[in-house]
């Protein structure tokens, strides 16, 4: 849509965006209007034979759930209609869950606690993702973390290639697949969008959006919103402030300029993931302990140091990035992203230390009162604030061109550079004896050593540069046949240092501060190809394949360096190959593929038992394999019935070497945890198009492992959620005013959701090392009343 919430557009909005929709069916894809670029190279006989792209305007797939595709690879796409529906805070985690492929699940239904999800047995961490064409992978660990990114009524639309990203992507940690989604444009007409959210555990959400209209040649919008609510279990709250916008320069009809920002600023307390047997002795809302205990016995120290006040999530983030859409020739285009990202922020967490007067700088010891009880006594413990917290400057560019030889085949090619620095420090910081921290940033108050040096578990450095050169190929012989080849070269370099324990010269060795730094290169070659033959207007079949690659996170390199491990500092790697069938009827559509992934290298944490350091190995081969399929179906005129299901077998090849302190675990032919071997989700909407709709969704998840070794696992669960709203009519200066009712896990039911840490193993065997995994938990029954207008 044009504008945020459908409901809540006039007429001329919605006008402006069915003659963007015409103008899009028989233009090429840009990054900052549709998350779905895979159209970007289409050759000119596919964009005149525009039959296919005309329909997917004019349908409303699974009311929004599904979309048109034509690329020789898995694709799937959310848009505005199915977005406009959710819940008013939602992240995309939430949005993409009914996807085929993807495992997605969040600890609060808000969106205020970002989200947890995997696609085909590849982890969050494996999966590229950008905004408006930008990337926003962690350049360290490659994570993810949702909340900080846009508010829904901002979302155009949300795309998931699920095994094969495009070659042009900025992706340089994803050998799985890749998420992007795109800001809506912004209207050519001026308006202001107001919405108003309430809830249980008292959820309170305004969001406000300020439309501009057309100004001479250029449009824009500028939203703010403020989002605040109690966690559902444990005390502790969500706080998030957004603010997002988005500019279009219209230089003529053939070259533009956009300009988005997305700025975050949070203040959270985090849930506690818990195990199966927290969780039974316990009870569903065991959390974070609630009251703050004096003294320096063993029950205060244990007590405290889950004390749900140190358990905090502050961050701050932006990012801003401009895509310039430029027309050379009749043949060739230019497009420029240029970007910059900031985040600064961490996660809390209580950990004990001793008073002492010693003149020695001795970790975990301070001529401090730890305790609160105004006096220093040595050998007295007490909880201090361990404030683990990273900043990043992130500056980037992509540029490609599109250059078309005839009608029958065109090119893609370009470059991405990018240079990121990354600082990462874990600091023990002073506790007042109400539990507060004295400086929830970390950037004050801190446990120092007689020396006057804070105290610091670790301190990182890292720059890591980015160069990506890639050509794709799109040949079109004739109406039905549509061949696609492409190659990517990647070369990444991280340079840094790593301490652990700085400053710490006496007591236990395995805490003395140890230096090291790393100067490392890695680079390959990523082919893809793909072909496709279009048999009539309704069916298609398509095959693609393609490598991708992950660097490792710069923890690996540095951490792997300071112990002196070579295992996992090889790059992840995959094959990932897609074979699938797509029908688009009047009434039914359905899209269906089975798909191969060989991947290489994975790497996960591990101990040396000698040195007391956590370092990286590596899974050295998995095998993914399964089914992915959605359908469509227009039931009667106003109503639609939607349903997706995932397969997925993720096989673990040969034993996990866990270091000398874990042992070596036989995991031939595991599971991998956390994988889901069957997914279902099914919804009916009915919407008159005018005033009224609803839909009522179902999603059904099979059982999970919790560790490699496939010792534990957890239940599968069914969830219903119902969202309903009322379009009431335009009166005097209230536009379209609209009300909105989200319900989520309908039957109240209570599930392990996920798994929040895999272990190696959950259960004893041997003299292997044994850990019990921990899991998100299925939030019960939630309410969200929401209320929007445009006043103007």
């Amino acid at each position: 849509m044009a504008t945020g919430t459908a409901a809540a557009q006039d007429s001329a909005a919605q006008t402006d965006q069915a003659n963007a929709n015409k103008e899009a069916a028989s233009q090429r894809s840009n990054a900052s209007s549709t998350s779905n670029t895979t159209t970007s190279n289409d050759t000119k006989r596919v964009q005149q034979l525009n039959t296919v792209t005309v329909q997917a305007q004019s349908l409303s797939l699974g009311g929004g759930m599904m979309s048109v595709q034509t690329a020789p690879k898995a694709v799937s796409t959310i848009t505005r209609d199915a977005i406009e529906k959710a819940s008013p805070g939602a992240n995309f985690t939430q949005m993409i869950g009914s996807i085929p492929g993807v495992n997605a699940a969040t600890d609060d239904v808000t969106g205020l606690a970002n989200g947890h999800y995997s696609i085909r047995g590849f982890d969050s961490s494996d999966i590229g993702m950008t905004v408006n064409g930008a990337p926003i992978t962690d350049t360290g660990s490659y994570s993810v973390y949702a909340t900080e990114y846009g508010d829904s009524e901002n979302m155009g639309d949300i795309t998931v290639l699920q095994g094969i990203p495009d070659v042009d992507m900025p992706d340089s940690g994803a050998s799985g697949g890749h998420i992007g989604w795109a800001t809506i444009d912004p209207s050519h007409t001026a308006g202001l969008d107001f919405t108003q959210s309430i809830g249980n555990n008292d959820y309170r959400r305004t969001f406000i959006r300020l439309e501009t209209g057309d100004t001479g040649p250029v449009r824009s919008w500028l939203s703010y919103s403020n989002n605040s609510a109690d966690k559902w279990r444990g005390d502790g709250d969500m706080n998030v402030t957004k603010v997002d916008g988005k500019s279009i320069w219209t230089i003529n009809d053939d070259n533009s300029i956009s300009a988005s920002l997305q700025y975050n600023r949070e203040n959270n307390i985090n849930y506690r993931s818990l195990t199966k047997a927290q969780e039974q002795q316990y009870g569903y809302h065991y959390d974070y302990t609630t009251t703050w205990m004096p003294g320096s016995s063993a029950a205060a120290i244990s007590n405290n140091t889950y004390y749900y006040g140190l358990r905090t999530n502050p961050f701050s983030s932006y990012l801003f990035s401009l895509d310039g859409e430029f027309k050379l020739s009749d043949n060739l285009r230019l497009s420029v992203v240029p970007y910059f990202w900031y985040g600064s922020g961490g996660g809390g967490a209580g950990a004990s230390a001793t008073e002492s007067t010693s003149p020695l700088d001795r970790f975990g010891y301070a001529n401090q009162d730890l305790n609160g009880d105004g006096v220093i006594t040595n050998n007295a413990k007490g909880v201090v604030y361990s404030y683990s917290a990273a900043t990043t400057f992130r500056p980037g560019v992509i540029a490609k061109f599109n250059q078309d030889f005839g009608l029958d085949n065109s090119l893609e090619y370009g470059v991405w550079y990018e240079r990121s620095r990354k600082s990462q420090a874990d600091t023990y910081g002073l506790v007042d004896n109400q539990g507060n921290p004295g400086d929830i940033w970390g950037d004050s108050a801190y446990v120092v050593f007689p020396s006057g040096l804070p105290q610091k578990v670790y301190d990182e450095y890292t720059n890591t540069e980015i160069k990506k050169g890639f050509v794709t190929d799109n040949w079109t012989p004739n109406d039905q046949w549509t061949f696609t080849a492409g190659v990517s070269y990647l070369w990444e370099n991280r340079t840094g240092w790593v301490w652990e324990y700085p400053g710490s010269l006496a007591g236990s060795a395995t805490k003395l501060q140890n230096y090291s730094n790393v100067d490392k290169n890695w680079n390959k070659f990523l082919p893809t190809a793909g072909i496709k033959f279009q048999l009539n207007d309704q069916n298609q079949f398509y095959i693609g394949s393609g490598k991708t690659f992950r660097a490792p996170p710069n923890t690996v390199a540095l951490l792997n360096t300071l112990d002196n491990q070579t295992q996992a500092n090889k790059p992840e790697t995959a094959w990932n190959t897609d074979l699938g069938y797509r029908f688009y009827g009047e009434s039914l559509s359905a899209s269906a593929d089975i798909y191969r992934s060989n991947y290489s290298n994975k790497q996960e944490s591990a101990y040396d038992e000698a040195t007391g350091y956590t370092y990286y190995t590596s899974i050295n081969r998995m095998h993914m394999q399964g089914f992915n399929g959605e359908v469509s179906y227009k039931l009667a005129k106003d109503w639609t019935a939607y349903a997706s299901y995932t397969y997925t077998q993720a096989k673990i090849v040969g034993s996990i070497d866990g270091g000398s302190g874990d042992g070596i675990y036989p995991t031939n032919g595991k599971t991998m945890p956390d994988t889901a071997r069957n997914i279902g989700n099914v919804s009916i909407g009915y919407d008159d198009g005018t005033h009224l709709w609803a839909t009522l969704s179902a999603r059904v998840t099979s059982s999970l492992y919790g560790d490699y070794m496939n010792t534990e696992s957890v239940g599968g669960f069914t969830t219903f959620n119902l969202s309903a709203g009322y379009k009431f009519d335009s009166w005097s200066w209230l536009k379209n005013p609209y009300i909105k009712l989200n319900v989520t896990n309908l039957t109240n039911h209570q599930a392990f959701s996920y798994v929040s840490s895999a272990q190696f193993l959950a259960t004893q065997m041997g003299s292997l090392y044994t850990s019990s995994p921990t899991y998100g938990l299925l939030q019960p029954r939630a309410y969200m009343l929401t209320f929007g207008t445009s006043l103007f």
